[in-house]
C-alpha cells in the first residue's frame, strides 16, 4: 500500500504550504519518492508546467523541494478569485469556467470524482504522498461533498497531521475547537498536532502541551519555530510578503498592491539584492523616493485599474515617472500601461473597456482563451537570456512603427517579439512572469537603474534565485527534523526512520 500523510490546519495561513514543502524535502532527502498533493488551491500565484498546464505555485515548490517535475495532477482544482463572490476555476491545468460560490458547491462532486482519479494516478508514480488541507479543517458549513480537507482524508483514508500558527494568539483554543467540531470518522484519523510559528522557549508551551494532549487526546508531535524563508508564498493576499527594511540601499522599488494582485511572487527574487530595497505599498501609500516602480499581474485587470484610479494612484505613479522613477509592468500590470483595454466577452469582470495609463502605445483586448506557456530567449535591449512562464487571457498590440520589443522568445520552434521597453523614457512592460529569476537580467536593469542615479555599477550577481530557493528548502527541512518528532511521523506513514 503506499504511503500518504496530510497536513490540514486550524485556520488559514497557518504554514500547512511550508511544512509540506519541507517534508517532501525530508522524505526526498532519506530515500523516498514522494510528491505534493491538494486537491483545491484558492490563490491568485501560480506558474505553469512543462507541458504548458497551469497549478498553484505552492505546489510547484512543493514539487521542488521533492526533487520531482511539477504535475497538474498535484493541484487539481486552483480557484482564482476574479471578484469578492467569483472565481475562476482551472481544472487539470485548464480554464473549466467561471463560478460564484453557490455554483462551485453543485460543482464540487463532479470536481471531487476528478480529484480522486488524479490522485490515483499520483499514487502509481510516486511511493509517498504528502497532502496538503485548504483553509481550516473544521468549515463545518463546508462538510458537505467535502474532497478537501476531513473529506479527502476519509476518501484516500490519510492519516493527518493538524497545524496550528501560534504566533496568531489562541493556539490551545484553535486546537480544542478544530477537534471538537471534527465528528468522530474524521477525528479519527488525526494523529498528531504540530504547533507552527512559535517564538520563545518549548518549556514555556508545556504546560498546555499537556493539558491540550488530555483534552483531545491526540499527540503534540513538534513546536516549529517562527522560520523567516525566502521562499514563495502560497497566498497573493498575505499581509508580509517578507520584504526586510534595509538602511543602506541604493535603489528602493515600489510594488503597487492592486486588489486582484497576482502572481507577486515575481518580485521576491529581488530581496536577494543587498542594494534593493523593496516595498509593497497600497493605493493610498505615496510613492515618493521609489526609483522603480513595479504594476504587477492581476486577476482583475480592468476592475484594478479603475479602483487604482479611483484611489488617484495613476496620477501618483506618472508623477513618479516625471521625477525619474522607471516603470515596469508585468501582465496585467503591462495591459494597464497601454492606451486602451477592452474585454468584450467580460472574462474577468462586467468593464468593457477602459483607458489605460497611456505610457506605451499599445490597444489589448482580452480574449476567452488563456495563454499558459514556458519559455525562453533573450532580453535584446540588456543583450541577456531570459527565461519565465505566460499566463494571460489578453492580447497585447504596439501601434506599428512604434514597436520597441523587450524580449525575444522561442516557444514551441517560433521566435517571437514581446514587450516594450524604452529606455530614454524609463518604460519597461511584458507578459512575462518570473523575469527577476534570471539574475543576470536584474543585475543589468539595477545597473541600468545605479547609472542613472550617478552611481557605479555592481557587477556581483546573486546566486541562481532557484538555488537559493533550494538552500532554503534544505534549512526549512533541517528546522523540522530538529522540531519534529520524525520517528512519530515515520511511524504513522509505517515507515521506519532512515539513518
Amino acid at each position: 500500500m503506499r504511503k500518504k500523510i496530510m497536513l490540514v490546519g486550524t485556520a488559514s495561513s497557518v504554514g500547512k504550504s511550508t511544512l509540506c514543502a519541507g517534508l517532501c524535502r525530508i522524505l526526498e532527502e532519506d530515500g523516498l519518492k514522494p510528491a505534493p498533493f491538494k486537491a483545491q488551491n484558492m490563490s491568485l500565484n501560480s506558474g505553469v508546467t512543462p507541458e504548458g498546464l497551469e497549478m498553484g505555485r505552492a505546489q510547484i515548490l512543493q514539487a521542488v523541494a521533492a526533487k520531482v517535475v511539477p504535475d497538474v495532477k498535484m493541484n487539481p482544482v486552483l480557484l482564482k478569485p476574479t471578484s469578492s463572490e467569483g472565481s475562476q476555476v482551472v481544472l487539470l491545468g485548464k480554464v473549466y469556467g467561471e463560478v460564484g460560490g453557490e455554483n462551485y458547491i453543485s460543482m464540487k462532486e463532479e470536481l471531487s470524482v476528478k480529484v480522486l482519479q488524479a490522485y490515483g494516478e499520483l499514487e502509481k508514480e510516486y511511493d509517498t504522498i504528502v497532502i496538503e488541507g485548504a483553509g481550516s479543517a473544521a468549515e463545518i458549513n463546508l462538510r458537505k461533498n467535502d474532497f478537501v480537507n476531513m473529506g479527502l482524508a476519509r476518501m484516500v483514508d490519510a492519516p493527518v497531521l493538524l497545524v496550528v500558527d501560534i504566533d496568531k494568539g489562541g493556539a490551545f483554543a484553535s486546537i480544542y475547537g478544530t477537534v471538537m467540531l471534527m465528528p468522530e470518522e474524521e477525528r479519527k484519523h488525526v494523529k498528531g498536532i504540530i504547533i507552527n510559528k512559535f517564538r520563545g522557549t518549548r518549556a514555556l508551551l508545556k504546560p498546555g502541551i499537556d493539558e491540550i494532549e488530555k483534552l483531545v487526546g491526540i499527540p503534540v508531535l513538534g513546536v516549529v519555530p517562527y522560520l523567516p524563508l525566502n521562499l514563495p508564498e502560497e497566498d497573493s493576499l498575505m499581509e508580509d510578503p517578507g520584504a526586510e527594511r534595509k538602511t543602506k540601499a541604493d535603489i528602493t522599488v515600489g510594488v503597487i498592491r492592486l486588489p486582484h494582485i497576482s502572481n507577486y511572487t515575481d518580485v521576491q527574487p529581488l530581496l536577494l539584492y543587498e542594494d534593493v530595497q523593496v516595498r509593497f505599498l497600497s493605493l493610498e501609500d505615496s510613492l515618493e523616493g521609489m526609483d522603480l516602480v513595479i504594476l504587477p499581474g492581476s486577476k482583475n485587470t480592468l476592475s484594478d485599474l479603475a479602483v487604482l484610479r479611483a484611489a488617484k494612484m495613476d496620477e501618483k505613479i506618472l508623477k513618479a515617472h516625471e521625477k525619474g522613477a522607471v516603470i515596469f509592468g508585468i501582465c496585467g500590470g503591462y495591459q494597464m500601461l497601454g492606451e486602451s483595454l477592452e474585454d468584450p466577452h467580460q472574462v474577468e469582470s462586467s468593464l468593457l473597456e477602459s483607458r489605460g495609463l497611456e505610457l506605451i502605445p499599445m490597444k489589448t483586448i482580452l480574449e476567452k482563451s488563456k495563454k499558459t506557456t514556458l519559455v525562453e530567449g533573450v532580453c535584446l535591449p540588456l543583450a541577456c537570456p531570459v527565461k519565465g512562464y505566460e499566463i494571460h487571457m489578453g492580447k497585447s498590440v504596439i501601434h506599428k512603427d512604434m514597436q520597441r520589443p523587450f524580449l525575444k522568445l522561442g516557444e514551441q520552434g517560433a521566435v517571437s517579439e514581446e514587450g516594450y521597453y524604452h529606455e530614454g523614457e524609463r518604460i519597461i512592460g511584458t507578459y512575462l512572469h518570473g523575469i527577476f529569476d534570471n539574475s543576470g537580467f536584474t543585475r543589468k536593469l539595477l545597473n541600468v537603474i545605479r547609472k542613472s542615479k550617478g552611481m557605479e555599477e555592481i557587477s556581483e550577481v546573486p546566486k541562481d534565485y532557484w538555488e537559493e530557493i533550494d538552500k532554503e528548502l534544505s534549512r526549512l527541512a533541517d528546522t523540522l527534523r530538529d522540531t519534529l518528532d520524525m520517528e512519530a511521523i515515520y511511524e504513522i506513514l509505517h515507515e521506519h526512520p532512515r539513518g
